[in-house]
């Protein structure tokens, strides 16, 4: 039987490869450390786990809506107002299985084959693989270490061309941590105004932002700019619901409108229980973020100021999200852990994890030649015992 040619084409989640070597290892009885996936190590708070409970007991069951229920889109403009000061309507909101889905909706919705999206790279993984398979042209556009991986205004109009469609901008970023400054997200909205230039602002690192570092949503960025932003955003990294499955859009309401018709023919409905909980998890308390984020940045100062103290690393100091994405490039024609010499991301990750049982995520993943993507999404003592072993690595 034949595949699609865009199918074949398609290339798995480095992430998710990177995470599935790490299990196969541990089943081997080796111990490995990994920092590879992108989601917080703590478990879902327990008023939220305990909502779903309720929820399964009262017998919300069953199919719903098929963008979701009423209730929890209430709940994310209620959300978006109180912390963005941005007035969105239930119309404008859909509900579906994380904000992967929601970049795909999007992407689906308002490319053409042959349309082309700007997409500042270091990006996430799926980004590109998203676009391609819509019959879209990624085009990637390099940012730079000392600019902190963020694209400039600059940047963004020589990339434009009669047949640009949109821009993918996520901030904070995974996976450098960069957040974007205000002038430069106002700037880069001017531009897109001025282009009838669509920004698929991918936000759902929004409450995971360190002290010193200001976020914005951009659709807060004023009326125009508003009318040209599809916001995508989730429970997934701000309350620690990564398996649960729940992120939406925030859009025009003819683009929602679009996006809720592909969605009914592509899913029933987000999981009704996940639904529930995360109406609580937007209602209900919020220490518990405040919490997570106060671990963060103690596990974020920590590792790096190890790394700075590592002779040949560089990285530009992530504002948000829980990763560094730091500069090996200085150690590639090097004997490391006893091996032989690495020429490239991608051998470096493999030879740090079989030579010194640590597990990173190569930067050729995310069009970053040269780095490397640790998450601290992990305990003290892990991260203790993995800067030892990489410093260990490095020395050869």
């Amino acid at each position: 039987m034949q595949i699609s040619r865009l199918v074949s084409q398609l290339q798995p989640s480095e992430t998710l490869a990177a995470a599935a070597r790490t299990r196969e290892l541990r089943a081997q009885g080796i111990d490995v450390l990994g920092f590879t996936v992108g989601e917080p190590d703590f478990n879902t708070p327990r008023h939220i786990r305990e909502a779903a409970v309720a929820a399964m007991e009262a017998g919300h069951t069953r199919y719903t809506a098929a963008t979701g229920i009423p209730e929890l889109k209430q709940a994310i403009c209620d959300q978006a107002m109180e912390l963005h000061g941005v007035a969105w309507k239930p119309a404008q909101v859909t509900v579906s299985n994380g904000a992967k889905h929601c970049l795909h909706n999007v992407l689906f919705t308002c490319c053409e084959p042959g349309d082309e999206v700007i997409i500042p790279t270091p990006y996430w993984v799926s980004y590109s693989a998203l676009v391609e398979l819509t019959g879209a042209i990624p085009v990637l556009v390099e940012t730079k270490e000392e600019d902190g991986f963020c694209l400039t205004p600059e940047q963004f109009s020589a990339a434009i061309t009669a047949r640009t469609r949109l821009i993918m901008l996520n901030s904070p970023s995974n996976p450098t941590g960069g957040v974007y400054p205000v002038a430069a997200l106002q700037a880069i909205g001017e531009i897109a105004v001025r282009h009838n230039i669509i920004v698929l602002s991918d936000e759902i690192y929004d409450r995971l932002v360190y002290p010193g570092h200001e976020f914005r949503s951009f659709a807060s960025l004023g009326d125009e700019i508003r009318n040209q932003t599809i916001v995508v955003n989730g429970v997934s990294k701000t309350y620690a619901m990564t398996g649960w499955r729940i992120g939406w859009t925030l859009a025009p309401e003819h683009i929602s409108a679009a996006i809720n018709r592909l969605q009914s023919q592509q899913t029933s409905n987000p999981c009704s229980v996940s639904q529930y909980a995360a109406i609580e998890a937007i209602r209900g308390p919020q220490e518990c973020v405040a919490e997570m984020l106060t671990m963060f940045t103690e596990r974020r100062d920590y590792v790096t100021g190890r790394l700075r103290a590592i002779p040949g690393i560089s990285f530009a100091e992530p504002g948000g999200a829980f990763y560094v994405f730091f500069n090996v490039s200085s150690y590639f024609g090097k004997p490391l852990g006893g091996g032989p010499a690495v020429t490239n991301s991608t051998e470096f990750c493999s030879a740090l994890l079989d030579r010194g049982h640590v597990a990173l995520v190569t930067g050729d993943a995310f069009g970053a030649p040269g780095y490397v993507r640790l998450s601290f999404a992990a305990g003290m003592e892990d991260l203790v015992r993995g800067l030892n072993a990489i410093e260990n690595f490095l020395q050869g």
